[in-house]
């Protein structure tokens, strides 16, 4: 009876994730219950303080937390949104408002450029679900901040204020992912200078930030008189010249996106010129979750990212959309092992587990030994969002 009761309490979803020959949809489905959960219980341990949302967890399992400003701000309110959009809950939706409230203020911010971060995926998502009017002034208010950032001369938005004496303008691959901010305002507004600030930072990220085998570097600052770039570096890497797995998932994901909102071909050969390099790079692993970089020395031990894995999966589902059958075929299998990958019990925590997040084994800043093996806000915002992706694309497509 006792190993009824200890099976029964892990539930029948551990035995599933751990059978590849388990469906989709089924998995799919178990995975999102145990999302639920997690989300649930993350919600209510942080109701009492109406400024706090979840950043990590410590050494000790102790959940870190944030106000608004970290950049990782919006990220759980979105996770909140995407388990309304599958549950359809009102008490979901409840949590998810609240939660997103949280974050408003950063409509003003203009010193950072995680703008997009903080507010698309919060009020951004909440605006798709529920067509709240009073979102867009969020939304809009945002964008004119983030467009703040941009500088006509070098046409590219700056992302950090800091370390001057190093970087005269630098200019992060992430910054792609701020894109959709700005995309949404000139929908909604008609105003094109947020679309004209969008095509330019794109083709200059293009121009600058990849190297001929397509692998991008991190960060490269400009030289604010020629427009010439002055430094090239990986600061979140192994090295300069190294492939952090992270950041070859925000060129994916973000030029993905650029070419699914604007249909210019040389973003979606941009894209796909990334997607190759990354599911045909050698020191990919067989269940496709990255080491935290492509050329970290000690591999094959070294540490696995679930945020790049996670956030590749979901940017390659949307790219499979856009590309040829054979194409379209690799990323899915590539994509559908990352997800079988994480919703295993290596990276899928249980309830009542992990500080409440949602994944095991994520690494942020390897280098400064920040934030290393530990669950993070954005690696289960991409991970639900690759989950509901692969049931509104791929299973879809499979009915019909």
């Amino acid at each position: 009876m006792k190993k009824i009761a200890v099976f029964l309490a892990l539930g029948l979803s551990t035995i599933a994730f751990s059978s590849n020959k388990i469906c989709m949809s089924k998995l799919i489905e178990n995975t999102m219950q145990c999302v639920e959960k997690h989300t649930f219980n993350m919600a209510e341990s942080l109701k009492q303080d109406s400024m706090l949302l979840p950043k990590t967890i410590d050494k000790n399992g102790k959940l870190l937390t944030s106000d608004s400003r970290w950049w990782c701000s919006g990220f759980f309110p979105g996770v909140l949104w995407y388990t309304y959009e599958y549950n359809q809950k009102p008490e979901t939706r409840k949590w998810a408002e609240i939660y997103t409230g949280r974050v408003e203020r950063e409509k003003y911010t203009t010193d950072n450029h995680d703008v997009g971060f903080m507010l698309y995926c919060s009020f951004g998502n909440g605006y798709r679900l529920t067509k709240n009017e009073k979102y867009v002034e969020v939304l809009v208010t945002g964008a004119k901040s983030l467009s703040t950032r941009y500088n006509p001369k070098l046409e590219v938005i700056r992302s950090w204020d800091f370390n001057k004496e190093a970087w005269q303008y630098p200019v992060i691959i992430d910054n792609m992912m701020n894109l959709e901010l700005l995309l949404f305002a000139t929908k909604q507004t008609g105003d094109s200078s947020f679309y004209k600030i969008s095509i330019s930072h794109t083709n200059k990220t293009i121009e600058n930030h990849f190297r001929s085998d397509f692998s991008s570097y991190h960060l490269v600052s400009y030289d604010t008189i020629s427009g010439i770039p002055h430094k090239k570096q990986t600061v979140q890497g192994y090295s300069d010249s190294s492939s952090w797995a992270r950041g070859q998932g925000w060129g994916l994901y973000g030029f993905t996106y650029m070419y699914g909102q604007t249909k210019e071909k040389k973003y979606l050969h941009q894209a796909i010129n990334i997607a190759n390099y990354i599911v045909n790079h050698p020191n990919l692993p067989k269940d496709k979750i990255p080491y935290w970089d492509f050329n970290a020395p000690n591999i094959p031990n070294e540490l696995r990212d679930a945020s790049a894995g996670a956030l590749i999966a979901s940017a390659l589902i949307e790219l499979s959309q856009y590309v040829g059958n054979s194409l379209s075929k690799k990323y899915i299998k590539v994509a559908e092992t990352q997800l079988r990958t994480l919703a295993s019990p290596e990276y899928l925590a249980q309830p009542g587990t992990n500080g409440n997040f949602i994944l095991k084994h994520s690494v942020g800043f390897h280098k400064k030994n920040e934030e290393v093996d530990v669950p993070l806000t954005y690696t289960d915002y991409y991970f639900v969002e690759a989950l509901l992706r692969y049931k509104k694309i791929v299973l879809k497509t499979q009915t019909k």
